[in-house]
């Protein structure tokens, strides 16, 4: 338990930092979960609109640092090949 003023602040501050951050992370596994389903079996506008939804979503995480920057390109790459989908066979 902290003992100075300062570190029981600290302390409320982190509490607060967490609750949000975990609700931030909460928020985005659901979109990205709801754009996984509309992938198996939504049509092209519901899988859109999925998509730019999770999108957003990845850009607010990262704007306010709560995954890293680079981690919320990496998944927005991921899901457009997703939404692209399997890539065309090479012509031989």
């Amino acid at each position: 338990m902290p003992h100075t003023k300062s570190a029981k602040k600290s302390l409320r501050q982190d509490e607060k930092r967490r609750a949000r951050n975990r609700a931030a992370k909460k928020g985005l596994k659901t979109q990205l979960k709801k754009f996984a389903a509309t992938l198996t079996g939504g049509t092209a506008e519901q899988k859109q609109a999925e998509y730019v939804a999770a999108i957003k979503r990845l850009d607010k995480a990262a704007a306010r640092r709560v995954i890293h920057p680079n981690a919320a390109a990496r998944k927005k790459s991921q899901l457009a090949r997703q939404l692209a989908g399997p890539p065309a066979a090479a012509k031989v």
